[in-house]
């Protein structure tokens, strides 16, 4: 996207957050990336997932603001392995405050193809049980709790689920991560078949309208 400078009157370049991911992708690789990842009270933009690691991006646009950052970094905290920022340089200066110094940062030149490293993410260790346990389904939480020898954890409230993780020391959070990546990873698949199934019905509705206001000029 171009936008005119106000002061120069010149054109300059201004980054969105699709341009900005088209050059995250490449970047991400073994696994899958999961966009739009709900994520505590907000949504993940991009989310990198191995066999070994979860990795939150957020991005943000020339177009975006900073109002979020807060109850965003505290979500992908609580969930992620590693957590990065990628950004436009018209966010950089007043971003670096808000970051705790783990948090990774990816600066997206208006000129180039690529991301520029600004800082590189370090291992998170404030994840948490129960917002993680989150990134899944309840009914998929109490399978992995039957697993583990829990009796009753089928009759459980996805509420009393939340408060056993939190207070529990008896599900180890490296066995629980392990089973939310491998059940996010094994659900792409049905994402991405979701995902067709939308876009085609979107597509059959538009050509339905389209026909429809066709007629209604013809008349």
């Amino acid at each position: 996207m171009r936008a005119l400078g106000p002061s120069t009157g010149k054109f300059a370049l201004a980054m969105n957050d699709p341009e900005i991911r088209a050059r995250l992708y490449p970047l991400l690789l073994g696994g899958v990336h999961i966009d739009e990842l709900p994520t505590g009270t907000t949504r993940a933009d991009v989310v990198h997932i191995t066999p070994t690691f979860m990795h939150g991006y957020e991005v943000k646009g020339d177009g975006d603001t900073l109002q979020r950052v807060k109850n965003q970094l505290k979500c992908y905290g609580e969930v992620y392995d590693f957590v990065t920022f990628v950004v436009t340089e018209k966010h950089l200066a007043k971003l670096l405050p808000l970051l705790p110094e783990w948090v990774g940062i990816l600066v997206a030149p208006a000129e180039g193809t690529g991301l520029r490293p600004h800082r590189e993410a370090r291992y998170n260790a404030t994840v948490q049980r129960a917002p993680l346990a989150g990134l899944l389904w309840v009914e998929e939480i109490k399978q992995y709790l039957l697993a583990l020898g829990l009796t009753g954890a089928s009759t459980l409230r996805q509420r009393e689920v939340a408060h056993y993780l939190r207070t529990t020391h008896t599900v180890p959070l490296s066995g629980l991560a392990q089973y939310v990546r491998e059940r996010l990873m094994a659900r792409l698949p049905e994402r991405l078949l979701l995902r067709e199934e939308r876009r085609a019905e979107r597509a059959r509705l538009a050509g339905i309208r389209a026909r429809r206001q066709a007629k209604r000029r013809t008349k």
